[in-house]
């Protein structure tokens, strides 16, 4: 049995994994994964399994920047802002589009139409394996966690300010 035709987007993505030597496979689900929460049903893993790929834009500069954070946390601007050095925002759809390629909720972590600057969230390390968007809001693949990093060229960082230490 052969494996289903990838749509274009999630190609694109399978292409740029194994550009990087990511050795995964790009499924489409029935279902949506355009959410963390929706992924991780989909998948059946923790919401915090999920890396999301966040669009933001530096105020000044107008540069592109990709936040790849777990699905269970909420990406703190400020923190990230003084990791970047200057206010950030997030992107419009049309701008996260034009310099991802890709459409909010199918943003994936490699792959982009333009070289987007890029953090991690350090709370993605905690698990072996997480998914990530491919392409498509029904798009995912599954990766070791540790390969993040290495694959996207992302700095590592803190992006929530904890409460409870």
């Amino acid at each position: 049995m052969s494996d289903p035709v990838l749509s274009a987007s999630a190609a694109r993505v399978q292409a740029a994994l194994l550009s990087a030597g990511v050795q995964t496979r790009v499924v489409e689900m029935p279902e949506t994964t355009r959410t963390a929460a929706d992924a991780a049903k989909a998948v059946g893993c923790e919401v915090g399994q999920i890396a999301k790929s966040l669009v933001f834009r530096g105020v000044s500069s107008g540069e592109a920047i990709l936040m790849i954070t777990s699905g269970a946390n909420r990406v703190d601007e400020a923190v990230v802002a003084q990791a970047v050095g200057e206010r950030i925002e997030k992107a419009s759809a049309d701008f996260a589009r034009e310099r991802s390629g890709f459409a909010i909720g199918g943003v994936p972590p490699v792959g982009h139409a333009t070289p987007m600057r890029t953090f991690i969230d350090q709370d993605l390390l905690r698990y072996d394996l997480i998914w990530a968007a491919a392409g498509t809001p029904n798009a995912v693949f599954q990766f070791s966690a540790f390969e993040l990093p290495r694959m996207t060229g992302g700095t590592v960082i803190a992006v929530t300010q904890r409460t409870d230490r």
